[in-house]
């Protein structure tokens, strides 16, 4: 008799309902809390900006998980759920409220392995975790190196250049802002464990750098002017 070989816990259908269930989710978030939700200080803090946001930890996270032999359908559930109470909940707990939402879903949506949904709450919940991440699983790690890769490269870039105009500075603040994204970056590539989120980090560092330098070539008087900009707190 054969040894039956299971495929992934989580359907191509079920994921997209998962997905809708997190937008439908941010959306509310946002609609009940006066004010317009409580990170709403600049305007891409919105569900649609935290949705945009979620996504591309998912894609992230598939990657850095397949190539570093974590499992795929546990780390790319958790990072579609890691954020999803980040706007109705208060900073420090938003992972595990979060962690509490992904399982009331999971345990009430289908019929996922109990061992499964514990691994993706576990990686929720353990995703705003600042120590040592070898400490944690596989799945939690490839989470947080991609939560904090997101935040690095053009991506990084392009939402810090939003805020500058939000807050109504000059172009002449550019350069302040790209050393923003290249100290974030520094920071994530000296925290992330695995080869792959490594790859990533210095890629996408790269990036940083050569825009900085296009910046400096063709306004040669920002260092100046930037150096006196006040600091404040960051997308």
């Amino acid at each position: 008799m054969g040894v039956e070989i299971k495929g992934s816990p989580v359907s191509d259908e079920e994921f997209e309902e998962m997905k809708a269930f997190v937008y439908e989710y941010l959306s509310a978030s946002v609609k009940n809390e006066e004010g317009g939700g409580r990170m709403r200080w600049y305007p891409w803090h919105s569900a649609d900006y935290r949705f945009n946001h979620i996504l591309n930890v998912v894609n992230l996270a598939e990657t850095i998980a397949e190539r570093e032999g974590a499992d795929v359908d546990v780390a790319r559930v958790a990072a579609l759920f890691h954020d999803i109470a980040k706007l109705d909940a208060d900073q420090e707990v938003h992972a595990e409220e979060g962690a509490r939402v992904a399982r009331e879903y999971l345990e009430s949506r289908g019929e996922f392995p109990e061992s499964f949904v514990d691994q993706v709450c576990k990686a929720v919940e353990d995703h705003s975790f600042q120590g040592d991440l070898s400490r944690l699983s596989k799945e939690a790690q490839c989470l947080i190196e991609a939560d904090m890769l997101d935040k690095v490269g053009a991506n990084g870039t392009a939402l810090m250049l939003l805020r500058m105009g939000y807050e109504a500075r000059t172009h002449m603040a550019a350069a302040e802002m790209v050393d923003r994204v290249l100290e974030r970056g520094k920071d994530a590539a000296s925290r992330v464990q695995s080869e792959t989120a490594n790859d990533i980090a210095h890629r996408r560092l790269k990036r940083v750098k050569w825009f900085r330098e296009w910046l400096e070539e063709e306004v040669p008087e920002m260092d100046a002017e930037t150096t006196s900009s006040p600091r404040g707190r960051g997308p």
